[in-house]
């Protein structure tokens, strides 16, 4: 894995009593790597410990939302308060919206599966590549899927690797809006917007009440996904997955 440099993968905005929080590492397709951790974990502190912001959008870029974690160098340490990429078991007080134009997929889908809300662009695609590859989604992906999407489509994406399309999630109740091209910032904000209009301090206790239901105790789940991980780290499959990434050709597995 590469040290961190001083790169700036992540860029804020303060649109009235909204943060938009954009990754921006468009060369890379917004993998997840140290500085997008950094990033992250810097605006997510930002938002919840400014009182005048009421609530959060994450944004992508207009091809890709993330293509997920950065093979070449790794996501980065995890951090104090957000844990992996500075978000995945970050306890939020405020709501944090997806806007989503392109690729969501593996460590970017599991960035949308954090958010409390989902906008979706016609462009939008959500997907778990990791067995194609010889891991598993070890942000979370792996048990937050089935508590937001029914439990066979849910295994159908973590087991084929195939992504779905935004159409199909806005069907399935993932996507809370699905609009034309371009329009995911747009209508996030206005979403972040009826928001605001509410009083912030019921809006953080529903949505504390409404996690704890959803979500429950982590504790377990993060416990089996990181031991279910170093098991896949132990084997010739993940290597052979990883090689063949690289060299841009199909993986020969030996289940072992």
């Amino acid at each position: 894995m590469s040290e961190p440099t001083d790169e700036i993968a992540v860029r804020t905005i303060r649109h009235e009593r909204t943060l938009i929080i954009g990754l921006d590492r468009p060369a890379k397709r917004n993998a997840i790597n140290s500085a997008v951790t950094r990033g992250l974990d810097e605006a997510l502190n930002l938002l919840e410990d400014d009182d005048e912001l009421w609530c959060g959008v994450l944004a992508g870029g207009p091809a890709v939302f993330s293509a997920g974690a950065d093979l070449a160098e790794g996501a980065g340490e995890p951090t104090e308060r957000g844990g992996i990429a500075g978000i995945m078991s970050r306890v939020r007080p405020k709501p944090l919206i997806a806007a989503v134009e392109g690729l969501a997929l593996g460590g970017g889908f599991e960035l949308v599966l954090c958010c409390d809300l989902v906008v979706a662009s016609r462009t939008a695609a959500f997907g778990f590549p990791e067995v194609k590859r010889g891991l598993l989604p070890d942000f979370g992906g792996v048990f937050r899927a089935p508590r937001v999407l029914p439990a066979n489509i849910a295994r159908e994406m973590l087991l084929t690797g195939e992504p779905i399309d935004p159409e199909r999630a806005e069907r399935l109740g993932f996507v809370n809006r699905l609009v034309e091209p371009g329009m995911a910032l747009d209508v996030a904000l206005g979403l972040a917007a009826t928001i605001c209009t509410n009083a912030p301090l019921a809006v953080r206790e529903s949505l504390a009440l409404a996690q704890a239901e959803i979500n429950g105790d982590e504790t377990a789940d993060w416990t089996a996904s990181h031991a279910a991980i170093d098991r896949l780290l132990a084997t010739a499959d993940l290597a052979e997955g990883l090689n063949a990434f690289f060299e841009r050709r199909d993986p020969v597995w030996r289940g072992r």
